[in-house]
């Protein structure tokens, strides 16, 4: 079975993925950027919080896997350009590398976090935030309960990587990385399009994998949501999915 990609359309993400940015501020806030630093922000999207570090003073570049997402990001008046996370050809150039809600979409773990710190100034800082371990547990559930039951063959395994806090730890110390701090945030998040929605932009790829056919998958979507309803839709009709973030900082020696 071939695993595809997921695809990723800007229009789609800014209509059911507005929160992922909207809820970016904490991460933000750790980053702390300053006024000429030179900053990576490694799965920029649509430049949404890249756009907030260039308004803190900051020469940012963004880099991204996805064109789509990259167009709607020059369209912000940002530098951005393509790029895969696990391949970055970047050599002591920044002061600073930022993600948000990125990193789980790259399998090849050891080879961001060497990658980033080959890109990094002496001192520089590897700041982010990205899915952790559980996150989604219960949207998984329900996409793989639906598979079977439509009778798809599942994957044993998926292409995302949530991770522990002590798993990412030792990822990022094996690179090199030093004062190294993660933790694990439950943090619970309300879907303003439910799952229907949710699944479109962040699952289409998933669903191609398991060979739902493109006419078929509004529908497969909508019993995910009838089977998923008793479980994160409240009293008021909201959508509140159980979303687990992994938070974390390390720095490159002087």
């Amino acid at each position: 079975m071939s695993v595809a990609a997921q695809p990723w359309v800007a229009s789609d993400y800014a209509a059911n993925a507005g929160f992922v940015p909207a809820l970016g501020a904490p991460v933000l806030a750790l980053l702390a950027p300053v006024a000429g630093e030179r900053i990576l922000d490694l799965g920029c999207g649509d430049g949404v919080l890249t756009q907030r570090i260039v308004a803190a003073g900051a020469s940012v570049l963004g880099v991204d896997a996805e064109e789509d997402m990259l167009e709607a990001a020059r369209a912000r008046g940002l530098d951005v350009a393509i790029a895969d996370g696990q391949a970055l050809a970047f050599d002591v150039e920044f002061d600073a590398v930022f993600t948000n809600a990125a990193l789980h979409w790259m399998p090849d773990q050891d080879a961001v976090a060497a990658g980033v710190f080959r890109a990094l100034k002496p001192g520089g800082r590897f700041v982010g935030e990205c899915g952790g371990f559980g996150n989604i547990a219960a949207l998984r559930a329900g996409i793989r309960a639906m598979a079977l039951k439509w009778g798809f063959r599942v994957p044993t395994r998926e292409t995302q990587v949530y991770q522990t806090a002590e798993e990412y730890e030792a990822v990022l110390a094996a690179a090199g990385f030093t004062r190294i701090e993660t933790q694990i945030i439950p943090r619970p998040t309300t879907l303003p399009t439910g799952i229907t929605g949710w699944l479109k932009t962040f699952r289409s790829g998933f669903l191609d994998t398991i060979s739902v056919a493109h006419a078929d998958q509004p529908e497969f979507a909508q019993d995910v949501e009838d089977f998923l309803a008793p479980l994160l839709r409240d009293d008021a009709g909201n959508w509140v999915a159980d979303y687990v973030r992994l938070r974390f900082s390390a720095f490159k020696p002087e």
